[in-house]
């Protein structure tokens, strides 16, 4: 009879090879990205180019989308995900509360007095703080769980398994320009091997022609082809054909993504609004097209494009437009307290934590319309007159 010790070596290679397939399709990119890099700089610039002043052309605008794009790949690949920090952690106590709570209601209440110190403003559907059962956090806004990780991410965009991991806040600028470099590498690949693609296409007509008039069995199959114009020679018509093909299915993708950045949304909140106080609003951290832009990307120009980590925040706090930004105290009984008299209002100013999100060499801009007013700092109480 297998013992417990046989179990856990069992289950133990089981992960092992799960997490060995996980890296397929990994292996399949960096294969096929191999394989072009010899079609191109030795089939195409070295053996079938003649300009000498094309061929340093080619190889010299190659590399650099080649390198830029192995960079942001290795960078969206091995960056570690977000995890949610301690403070989020409930207590055995407060999670045993959780789980013998006779209503929604009690529940509501526990969970409103562990997050009274928190900074969450997002809600589930039903107005409850969100709370994960797995990993037994308050989840911070925007982060979700993510069952292939088994863990809460920090603002989880989607789980990729051609980088094998989270596209999240750690690595999602890396992504963008993944994308971006891959469309770029496969764009100049494909502009540049069409003369020849065209001229190996005209010469394969003729040959075919010719073995044809010879021969009028000849099919003119992949094998034949290849000996008629030369293996070399084939390796650039495939060359053409691949990176059109993955040139074709990038654009849409970068372009979606492009579209999430400008609007401050996740492909999650994309498909479902997030929730805050006042209810579901999927503008509810949009900051206008430009702020959007430099909390994923930074404000410094210089790293813009660079797969450097310069995103914005810590992933945990993200301004919010005023109609979801509380002036109100919430106790653990759920009850409200106004502050203010009505006569003196609260003024704007900066503090620590909004500096350090927003970075020192830049102020966030609010948005003209009232309809879409930003908030980028905490609201002071104001004093009674």
């Amino acid at each position: 009879m297998p013992s417990n010790s046989d179990f856990r070596n069992s289950s133990g290679s089981c992960r092992l090879c799960i997490k060995a397939v996980k890296w397929v399709p990994v292996l399949i990119i960096v294969t096929v990205v191999g394989w072009s890099y010899y079609a191109y700089v030795v089939q195409l610039c070295w053996f079938t180019v003649t300009s000498p002043f094309e061929r340093i052309y080619y190889l010299l605008c190659y590399h650099v989308f080649f390198v830029m794009f192995l960079w942001a790949y290795w960078q969206t690949i091995f960056t570690p995900i977000g995890s949610v920090p301690k403070k989020f952690k409930l207590s055995p106590m407060d999670v045993e509360q959780i789980k013998r709570a006779d209503s929604e209601e009690s529940q509501k209440m526990i969970l409103e007095r562990c997050a009274q110190h928190l900074p969450v403003s997002n809600r589930t559907v039903s107005g409850v703080i969100r709370y994960c059962d797995k990993c037994c956090v308050i989840k911070p806004d925007r982060a979700h769980h993510c069952s292939v990780c088994g863990e809460c991410v920090l603002k989880m965009d989607h789980h990729c398994p051609w980088v094998n991991n989270c596209v999240s806040f750690t690595n999602y600028k890396f992504f963008i320009l993944f994308l971006a470099y891959a469309l770029l590498y496969c764009i100049f690949i494909t502009l540049t091997s069409l003369r020849y693609f065209i001229m190996f296409w005209k010469i394969i007509d003729e040959k075919v022609e010719e073995n044809k008039e010879v021969n009028p069995d000849f099919e003119g199959d992949v094998g034949e082809i290849g000996e008629l114009i030369g293996m070399g020679r084939f390796h650039i018509l495939f060359l053409f054909f691949i990176a059109a093909m993955f040139a074709i299915s990038l654009v849409s993708l970068f372009i979606y993504h492009c579209y999430l950045v400008m609007r401050n949304l996740s492909t999650l909140e994309a498909f479902r609004a997030p929730i805050f106080r006042t209810g579901e609003d999927k503008n509810g951290f949009n900051l206008g097209r430009y702020n959007n832009f430099q909390e994923v990307f930074g404000d410094d120009r210089t790293y813009w494009f660079l797969p450097i980590f310069t995103s914005f925040g810590d992933g945990v706090v993200y301004p919010v437009r005023s109609l979801h930004q509380s002036t109100q105290q919430y106790n653990s009984a759920g009850v409200t307290q106004s502050f203010g008299d009505g006569v003196t209002f609260p003024e704007r100013m900066h503090d620590e934590d909004t500096e350090s999100l927003l970075g020192s060499r830049q102020t966030w801009a609010e948005e003209e319309s009232p309809s879409h007013e930003v908030t980028h700092s905490l609201i002071r109480e104001a004093a009674p007159v």
